[in-house]
C-alpha cells in the first residue's frame, strides 16, 4: 500500500480506540528507515555495493562475467611470463652456440691454410669437441631436433572474443629450428687435413698403444708428374727397421720428409688412417712390409690415385699396345681443345707417357702410370674431357667415344675439409640467426600480449567496480539519512500511540 493510500484513509477515517492508523503508518516507516539503515551500514562495512544476489541481480550476473575475465588474465599474464622466462633462456644459449661457432671458424680458417705448420689433426680434435658442446647446449635449452622447445609453443595469455585470440603463438618446430650441429648443418664436417686413402687400408694410426713397424720398413711407390715429367718414387718407412718402430706420428714424419719435394703431403684421416694429398698427379701402390711382427703403416699392401684432381685412367696399355694405326683423342678443357695422336711409336707406357705430356703441355692435364704400371692415368687439378674419336690396333684408350672423368673430391687436399666448413659454418652462422630473430620476436608478442592483459585487467576490474563496489560518499550521507529518518520514526511513533488517550475528553461527562 502506498503513502497515497495511507493518506487517503487517514482523511476518511473517523476516531477510533481499536484501530490506531496512525501508529501503524509510523511502524511501517520505521521499518523502512530500518531497512535502509542497515542496508547503508553494510555497503560501508563491505565496501560493496551488491552484497547479495538480491541487490541486484542483473548487475550481479555482469560483475561475475568480469571478475571471471580478470582471474584469466591474471593467470594469462603469468603465463607470458613464464612464456617469456624460457625464450630468454634459450636465448641466452643461443648467444652461447653463437661465440662457439666463431671459435669454430678461426679453427677452420687455420686449417684452410695452405701455410699452416699445425698438426691438423689437434686443430681437429678441438673442431669435434665442440660440435659436441653445441649439440650439448642446444639439447640443454631444448632446441635439438625434437627437443622440448623445438615445437610451436603456444601461450595462454586469455582477454580474447575467441579460443585463438586468446592465445600467442612462437613458431619454433621443425629442423630450421633446432641450432644441434646436425641441424645446423655442420654436424658431418670437419678441419682434419684431407687426402687419398690407401684402398683397404684398415690401420688406425691415431692408437697411442700401438707401435708400428717395429723392425720392418714399408715401401710407397709414387708415380707422379710435378709438370715437369714423370718420376717413379719409393718411399720406404722406418728404412733401417730400427727395433724401436714407429708411433703414428713417426710414420706421417717420416714420409713427409721424403714427399714434401714432390708437393704431396702425408697425413692421418678423421678415421686415423694414412692418407696423401696435394695438387700434383700421382698414383701410388704400397707394398707389404718387409721384416718385423708389429702393425704396419697400412695393410699389407693397396693402391690409391690422388682423387683430389680430376682423373681418367687408360686401362691395360701394355697388355694392347699399338701396333698399326692412328689412335686419336680430343681433350677438351676449359683453356682449349687439345687432340692425342698416338702411334705404334708409343708402344709403352714411358713412351706413352712422355709422347701424351708433351702433346698436353700447357693444358693443365697430366699423365702419370696407373697404381700397377700397366695403364696411364691422365689427371688435373681443373675439370676436363677424354673423347677417342679414331681407334688404333692396339688402343692407348681401351674404351671408344667419350671416357668418363672421376670428378674431384673437395676434401681430399689437406685444405679441402677445412673449406668445405668454412662453408657449413657460414650456413650455419645465418641459420642460427633465423631461429634467434625467431626467439627474440616471440619475447616481443609475449611482452606486448602481457601490456594488453595488464591493460584489460585495469579496464575490467573498473567496469567491475562500477557495478559492485560501494560509493562510500553516498552510502555515509544515506547513513546520516536513515539515522535521522529513524528517529523522527521514532517520535512520530510515540505521538501516534498517545493520540488515542483524547478519546477520554468526550467521556468526561459520563
Amino acid at each position: 500500500m502506498t503513502t497515497g493510500q495511507y493518506r487517503a484513509r487517514e482523511q476518511n477515517m473517523s476516531i477510533s480506540i481499536q484501530t490506531n492508523v496512525a501508529s501503524l503508518n509510523a511502524q511501517y516507516y520505521i521499518g523502512i528507515n530500518q531497512s535502509f539503515q542497515s542496508t547503508a551500514i553494510q555497503q560501508l562495512s563491505s565496501g560493496y555495493k551488491i552484497n547479495s544476489s538480491a541487490d541486484d541481480p542483473a548487475g550481479l550476473a555482469v560483475a561475475n562475467q568480469y571478475a571471471g575475465e580478470i582471474t584469466q588474465l591474471t593467470a594469462g599474464v603469468q603465463n607470458a611470463s613464464d612464456g617469456v622466462s624460457t625464450l630468454q633462456i634459450a636465448d641466452g644459449g643461443l648467444s652461447n652456440i653463437s661465440q662457439i661457432l666463431g671459435r669454430l671458424q678461426i679453427l677452420a680458417s687455420e686449417s684452410a691454410s695452405g701455410t699452416f705448420q699445425g698438426n691438423r689433426t689437434t686443430v681437429n680434435n678441438e673442431y669435434q669437441g665442440l660440435l659436441a658442446e653445441i649439440n650439448r647446449q642446444a639439447s640443454n635449452i631444448g632446441l635439438n631436433s625434437g627437443g622440448v622447445n623445438n615445437t610451436n609453443l603456444t601461450v595462454y595469455t586469455g582477454g580474447g572474443s575467441t579460443q585463438a585470440n586468446s592465445q600467442v603463438t612462437v613458431n619454433l618446430a621443425g629442423t630450421n629450428n633446432a641450432v644441434d650441429a646436425t641441424s645446423l648443418g655442420i654436424g658431418a664436417t670437419s678441419v682434419a687435413g684431407g687426402g687419398t686413402g690407401i684402398g683397404g687400408n684398415t690401420v688406425d694410426l691415431n692408437n697411442t698403444a700401438t707401435t708400428f713397424l717395429v723392425s720392418a720398413s714399408q715401401t710407397f711407390t709414387f708415380n707422379l708428374n710435378t709438370g715437369t715429367g714423370n718420376q717413379s718414387v719409393s718411399i720406404v718407412v722406418n728404412p733401417t727397421s730400427a727395433a724401436a718402430g714407429l708411433t703414428g706420428a713417426g710414420v706421417i714424419s717420416s714420409l713427409n720428409t721424403s714427399l714434401a719435394a714432390y708437393g704431396i703431403t702425408a697425413s692421418i684421416s678423421s678415421s686415423g688412417y694414412l692418407q696423401f694429398g696435394g695438387s700434383t698427379a700421382f698414383t701410388v701402390s704400397a707394398a707389404a712390409p718387409v721384416g718385423g711382427v708389429s702393425p704396419n703403416a697400412v695393410t699389407s699392401a693397396g693402391t690409391a690415385v690422388n682423387t683430389a684432381n680430376y682423373n681418367v685412367d687408360t686401362g691395360a696399355f701394355s697388355g694392347s699396345p699399338i701396333t698399326a694405326g692412328t689412335e686419336k683423342d680430343v681433350i677438351q678443357t676449359s683453356g682449349g681443345t687439345y687432340t692425342l695422336s698416338l702411334t705404334s711409336a708409343d708402344n709403352t707406357v714411358p713412351l706413352a707417357l712422355a709422347d701424351i705430356n708433351s702433346q698436353l703441355s700447357g693444358s693443365g692435364v697430366l699423365a702419370v702410370a696407373d697404381t700397377a704400371g700397366t695403364g696411364i692415368s691422365l689427371q688435373s687439378t681443373s675439370l676436363f674431357s677424354v673423347n677417342q674419336t679414331q681407334a688404333a690396333t692396339g688402343s692407348v684408350f681401351t674404351t671408344p667415344g667419350a671416357n668418363p672423368v672421376t670428378a674431384a673430391s673437395t676434401t681430399a687436399t689437406s685444405t679441402g675439409s677445412a673449406l668445405a666448413a668454412l662453408t657449413s659454418l657460414t650456413a650455419a652462422i645465418s641459420n642460427l640467426g633465423l631461429v634467434q630473430g625467431q626467439v627474440g620476436a616471440g619475447e616481443n608478442k609475449l611482452q606486448y600480449a602481457t601490456n594488453l592483459a595488464q591493460s584489460q585487467i585495469t579496464n575490467v576490474s573498473a567496469a567491475e567496480s562500477g557495478i559492485r563496489d560501494a560509493d562510500v560518499a553516498a552510502a555515509a550521507a544515506n547513513l546520516t539519512k536513515a539515522q535521522v529518518l529513524q528517529q523522527t520514526s521514532l517520535a512520530a511513533l510515540s505521538q501516534a500511540n498517545s493520540a488515542p488517550q483524547a478519546v477520554l475528553a468526550l467521556l468526561k461527562n459520563f
